[in-house]
C-alpha cells in the first residue's frame, strides 16, 4: 500500500473533505454512487477500467463516491483496499467493501490501520459471500469476525484504540471512519425478515452510521424498510441499490448464483423479452434503474448505489439524468416494480391506494411457522432454568463441581463427557466459548457455515442456508421460530455477542461458563475464578 498516504494528503491538501459523509448526513443532497469490480491480477484490464472510472466520475463531479468491492460472489480478486489509495488520488471518495470471510480479527486491524494511515474513511461492512473458488482449489472461510463484531472495532478505532504494551496500556490516535453496512428487506418468509432486522438492530448498536439494501426489484419491500428505519432510526440515512440489471445476471440471481439478490420469475421473463430488441434490452434496462431512482428519492432515501456489469460513466450518468427527471413522477412508476415472491411476507399491511404499505404492522402471531420446532429446544430450555441460570437450583452444585474438576486427573474425561453430550444435542465443535444461549440453542460454530454469532446474513433464500441449500435451514430461522413460540423473538435484537475467545478452545465450556471466563458468564455476572485457584 505504498504511496497511498502521499495520495491522501495531496487530496487533503486541495481542500476536500470527505464527500460521500457530507452527503448522506446533509438531508438536503441526494447522494449517488456507482459500484466498481476491480477483478482478479493486478495489472489487468479490469483494474485499468476501474481506475479510469474512478477518474472519469470525479471529472464528471455527479456522484459522492465510487465503491470497491471485496472478492465478489466468494471468487478471489485483488485486494480491494490497493486500489482505494490511487482511486482517493484522482478525486473521488472510495467507498470500500470490507468483508470478514478471508480475514481473522489480527488482519482485519491491520487492514484498518493501513486504510486509515492511507485516508480511506468510507467502509461497507459484511460478511461476505461464502469462498467458492481459490488457487487450487476453494479456499477456507475465515469468518473470524461477524459484522456487528468488526463494527465495534471499527468504533473502537474511532474513540482511540487501547492496547497492551510493555509499560502499560497504548492508546492510538482516533481513527475517523465511516462505516455502513446492508441489509435486505427482500426475504420472503417471516422469519428470513426478522432475522435480517434483528441484526440490523445489533449493527447500529454496534455503530453502523449508515444503511445500503440489497438488490431487489419490489417497491413495496423498499418501502418497507423505508418505514421500519423512519420509525426505529430517524437519524440513520438508508442508500437503496439501483442494479442495471442484464438477463445473463438475472439468471444468475434467479437462481440465488449471487446470494441475497432477488429476481422473481416475472422479472426473468420481462428481461427475457427486452433483450430481443435491437439494441439487447440496454435501453429498456437503464430506463428500468431510472426509474427506480427516481422512485427511491421519491420514497425519501437518502441515496443510491448504483450498480451493473460493464457499466460505463455515461450510462451511469443517464441512469442520474432520467431519475431526476421522472422524481416529481415517481408514485406513477410502482406500477412497473409491483413484484412480489409467491406467498411473499411483508412487515407491514397493504395499502392499496398507493400500492404500498400502511401504517399497521402485519400480525404475526398465529402465522405457520417457518420451521419445525426440535425436541431439543424444550429440553434445553428447561436444562438450563435448572442448571446454567445463577438462581437455578443446581447451579451453585455445577460451580463447585467446576472448581474440584479444573486440574484434577478427572478433568479431561470430565470434558470428553460433557462434549460427548453436546455433539448428540448440538453438533459441538468445542470452541470453549459456548453461544447456545444466544441463538436459541443452536450452535453458530458448527451449524452455520460463516459462524455467525449475531444475527444471519444475507444470503439465504426461502429459509435455507446459502452454502447448503434445500438441505439445511438457516440457524436464525430455525431460531427465530423457538423464540416465537416463547414470544422472545426480539431477543435476537438485543445486545452483541462477541467473537468466539480462541484461547478456550477445547477447553470445557462447562467450566468456563460456571468459572466465570466465557461471554455469557461475564454478561450474567457470574464471579470469575482465575486458574490455579479453587472455588
Amino acid at each position: 500500500m505504498g504511496g497511498l498516504g502521499e495520495a491522501h494528503s495531496a487530496l487533503r491538501g486541495k481542500g476536500l473533505g470527505n464527500r460521500f459523509r457530507t452527503s448522506l448526513l446533509d438531508r438536503g443532497t441526494f447522494s449517488v454512487t456507482w459500484e466498481l469490480v476491480p477483478g482478479r491480477g493486478a495489472r489487468e484490464k479490469a483494474q485499468g477500467k476501474c481506475l479510469a472510472d474512478a477518474e472519469r466520475a470525479a471529472q464528471g463531479g455527479r456522484l459522492h463516491a465510487v465503491t470497491i468491492t471485496d472478492n465478489p460472489g466468494g471468487n478471489p480478486a485483488i485486494q480491494a483496499a490497493a486500489l482505494a489509495g490511487e482511486i482517493l488520488g484522482t478525486g473521488i471518495e472510495p467507498l470500500l467493501h470490507l468483508t470478514c470471510k478471508d480475514r481473522n480479527r489480527n488482519q482485519l486491524e491491520g487492514d484498518l490501520y493501513a486504510l486509515d494511515r492511507a485516508g480511506v474513511k468510507n467502509l461497507l461492512v459484511m460478511s461476505g459471500d461464502y469462498p467458492v473458488g481459490g488457487w487450487q482449489g476453494r479456499s477456507a472461510p475465515v469468518f473470524d469476525l461477524d459484522p456487528v463484531q468488526a463494527l465495534g472495532m471499527i468504533a473502537a478505532m474511532n474513540g482511540g484504540f487501547e492496547v497492551p504494551g510493555l509499560k502499560g496500556p497504548i492508546r492510538h490516535r482516533p481513527s475517523d471512519f465511516f462505516a455502513g453496512v446492508a441489509v435486505s428487506p427482500f426475504k420472503a418468509t417471516e422469519a428470513e425478515q426478522l432475522a435480517q432486522y434483528y441484526k440490523l438492530d445489533r449493527k447500529i448498536a454496534a455503530g453502523a452510521s449508515f444503511v445500503v439494501t440489497q438488490l431487489g426489484y419490489d417497491a413495496r419491500k423498499f418501502h418497507e424498510i423505508r418505514q421500519l428505519m423512519t420509525s426505529r432510526y430517524p437519524g440513520v440515512p438508508l442508500v437503496g441499490n439501483v442494479y442495471v440489471l442484464p438477463y445473463g445476471a438475472a439468471r444468475l440471481m434467479h437462481r440465488n448464483g449471487v446470494p441475497g439478490c432477488v429476481v422473481t420469475d416475472k422479472l426473468l421473463a420481462e428481461l427475457d423479452r427486452e433483450r430481443q430488441a435491437a439494441d439487447k434490452g440496454e435501453r429498456a434496462r437503464l430506463q428500468r434503474a431510472a426509474r427506480l431512482y427516481a422512485i427511491l428519492k421519491g420514497m425519501g432515501y437518502d441515496g443510491v448505489h448504483i450498480g451493473g456489469h460493464n457499466l460505463s460513466y455515461e450510462q451511469v450518468e443517464s441512469v442520474i439524468d432520467e431519475g431526476e427527471a421522472l422524481a416529481s413522477e415517481w408514485s406513477d412508476l410502482l406500477r412497473h416494480f409491483d413484484d412480489p415472491q409467491p406467498e411473499g411476507f411483508y412487515l407491514y399491511e397493504r395499502d392499496p391506494r398507493t400500492r404500498l404499505n400502511g401504517e399497521r404492522l402485519r400480525e404475526r402471531k398465529g402465522r405457520p411457522s417457518d420451521a419445525p420446532v426440535a425436541w431439543s429446544y424444550p429440553f434445553s430450555r428447561a436444562m438450563h432454568r435448572w442448571l446454567f441460570e445463577p438462581q437455578a437450583p443446581l447451579f451453585k452444585l455445577m460451580r463447585r463441581i467446576c472448581g474440584a474438576v479444573e486440574g484434577s486427573a478427572g478433568e479431561g474425561f470430565f470434558h470428553k463427557l460433557e462434549h460427548l453430550f453436546k455433539v448428540l444435542l448440538f453438533d459441538c465443535h468445542d470452541c470453549g466459548d459456548c453461544a447456545l444461549m444466544d441463538v436459541a440453542y443452536l450452535c453458530p460454530m458448527s451449524r452455520c457455515p460463516k459462524h455467525q454469532r449475531n444475527g444471519a446474513c444475507g444470503g439465504s433464500r426461502d429459509g435455507w442456508c446459502e452454502v447448503y441449500p434445500g438441505t439445511r435451514r438457516c440457524i436464525y430461522v430455525l431460531a427465530y421460530t423457538r423464540l416465537k413460540t416463547h414470544g422472545a423473538e426480539e431477543l435476537l435484537g438485543e445486545g452483541v455477542v462477541p467473537p468466539c475467545h480462541w484461547d478456550l478452545y477445547q477447553h470445557s465450556s462447562w467450566i468456563n461458563f460456571y468459572l466465570g471466563r466465557d461471554h455469557a458468564a461475564r454478561r450474567m455476572g457470574i464471579p470469575e475464578v482465575p486458574k490455579g485457584k479453587k472455588n
